[in-house]
């Protein structure tokens, strides 16, 4: 069955097309990862799938009593409790409720229930109504809200509180467990795992697997794609708006396909180029012939060989490299073997201990990745490492020559006020042409680096800290949640120049995929205390298991 279809919708911004005649079917039970660069208009795709947004243009088809959930990127902040949140996501009982008052109404009144056939018809409406409520699940939804809030470790003592008061993390669950009570036919999630610790993402893993409707969702995970999708749609930008493809089966399934059709196509492309090429020169040839012997002959057979050319299927040339960000990390001295040590370290807030008599030796070029739950420390732990914070117990030494640079998770580091390229000149002296031509190559345009850094989007403020790392040329690189607001290729990018990079990385991440990239040994946060595991997150899991 077809849960919704896209007809050649077009959706814009101002004179700018996001995409341009896209369709695209989506049937019950699916499995789709919806992936793309940032800014190819992911997220307008959802809205406007939801129904959020009507298209510029085309059709949008949906069955009539489907029922969609819609989790957005960003949970807004509400003052309204996280249970009641929870109850009033289903508006269809609410008005079975209201139903039932009504008919409890005329039940109480004399002049019904002195009416032997209005009483019945009363009495026959009561019936219906409860039978509705109770096969849509009213008589069991606080228990199904209560069940679904602990299965994603929402404390008991939090479902009365605001939703605003909760964090980052536990609005997105909050988001998610208001989109599951609905029981939806299609479920459309944009970016589920941002601020979600590996728990809560294993947590998320297995409620997917086990809904049973359609579901498209945004990642930039490529853990979680890899372990809840059957297909891949990508979003490839182009001059007259971002083109849908669709690929089967997961993502690693999909890097492969692509570069396989990749190459293929280059080698079609070629081909074909070569063959133009020769019948262009036929054409000419026969057209200099029938200009030196007038002959009819000379004249159909260039114009033959034109309409050739005109109805070939034009191969398109691929895009074998997209556009990324030049990112490299060479640190000023190699330092010396030993980049930091932590003896006996304690420290928390209002006597409550955060970290319990820490001890860790970093080695010079070493990868160390710091993992944990939420609010387990992690942050804590890298702001001591960084000097921003002192112990209230022991000591964090630092190698004498190891230059410390810190990458903010909520990019703390940037001073919102200033430009881009204030704040590149103030990391090293260059004039402003050079400081505008740097920041192109982090994708950053000339319109937002003349910009306070407080209107840029969430990936350009990471590549702005980023280009401040690689310009500062630190040998040891202290990064707190890096991938955060970054896509797949900007990742790898990252990936590939931490891999590349001599000094020391310290990093703190709940993407999986990333940590065995760039790591070969976990420190694992659990009550304020540190165990120390070698190798990347698998080799960490296995042991854990």
């Amino acid at each position: 069955m077809i849960v919704t279809d896209l007809a050649a919708v077009t959706r814009a911004h101002g004179d700018r097309a996001i995409f341009a005649e896209l369709s695209w079917t989506i049937e019950d039970r699916a499995r789709i990862g919806l992936i793309g660069p940032n800014g190819s208009g992911k997220s307008t795709l959802l809205r406007t799938i939801a129904g959020l947004e009507p298209p510029e243009g085309g059709l949008v088809t949906r069955p009539r009593h489907l029922r969609i959930a819609y989790l957005r990127q960003e949970q807004e902040p509400s003052d309204v409790p996280v249970m009641a949140m929870l109850l009033g996501a289903r508006s269809d009982l609410a008005t079975i409720e209201r139903d039932l008052t009504a008919v409890g109404q005329r039940l109480a009144d004399p002049a019904v229930t002195a009416d032997m056939p209005r009483l019945e018809t009363t009495l026959e409406e009561q019936e219906r109504l409860l039978h509705a409520f109770d096969r849509a699940g009213g008589p069991r939804l606080r228990n199904r809200a209560e069940g679904l809030l602990r299965e994603l470790g929402i404390p008991r003592d939090h479902w009365d509180r605001p939703v605003a008061a909760l964090s980052g993390g536990q609005r997105k669950l909050v988001g998610l467990a208001t989109c599951l009570i609905g029981d939806p036919d299609l479920l459309l999630l944009d970016e589920p795992d941002n601020h979600l610790d590996l728990q809560r993402k294993e947590t998320l893993e297995r409620l997917l697997a086990e809904f049973d409707g359609a579901v498209v969702i945004v990642s930039h995970d490529r853990y979680l794609l890899d372990d809840t999708v059957e297909r891949i749609a990508e979003l490839e930008p182009a001059a007259g708006g971002a083109r849908l493809k669709v690929w089967e089966g997961n993502y690693s399934a999909y890097v492969v396909q692509k570069e396989i059709a990749l190459r293929r196509q280059q080698q079609d492309y070629t081909s074909q180029q070569k063959e133009i090429a020769r019948l262009e020169a036929a054409v000419k040839r026969f057209e200099l012939w029938a200009r030196i012997v007038v002959d009819e002959r000379h004249i159909k057979q260039a114009r033959n060989k034109q309409r050739q050319i005109d109805r070939m299927d034009k191969v398109e040339r691929p895009v074998l490299e997209r556009r990324r960000m030049a990112l490299t990390f060479r640190p000023r001295i190699r330092g010396g073997a030993i980049a930091m040590r932590l003896e006996h370290v304690s420290f928390g807030f209002d006597d409550r201990p955060v970290i319990r008599d820490a001890d860790v030796v970093i080695q010079n070029g070493e990868r160390v990745g710091i993992i944990g739950p939420n609010g387990s420390g992690k942050t804590v732990l890298l702001s001591l490492m960084a000097g921003e914070r002192v112990p209230d117990r022991g000591t964090v030494w630092v190698g004498p020559s190891i230059e410390r640079g810190r990458y903010a998770q909520h990019h703390e580091t940037l001073d919102p006020r200033r430009t881009p390229i204030e704040t590149l000149r103030d990391v090293r002296p260059m004039t402003e042409g050079e400081a505008v031509a740097k920041l192109l190559k982090f994708m950053i345009p000339y319109a937002a680096a003349q910009q306070p850094i407080a209107t840029l989007s969430g990936g350009e403020k990471s590549r702005m800290q980023l280009a401040c790392l690689m310009y500062s040329n630190v040998n040891c690189l202290l990064l707190d949640e890096p991938t955060n607001n970054l896509d797949i290729a900007s990742a790898e990018v990252l990936e590939d120049a931490l891999d590349e990079f001599s000094g020391t990385v310290i990093v703190v991440s709940h993407d999986r995929y990333f940590l065995d990239r760039v790591v070969d040994r976990i420190v694992a946060m659990d009550d304020g205390r540190l165990r120390i595991f070698e190798g990347g997150y698998t080799a960490f899991a296995e042991r854990v298991a």
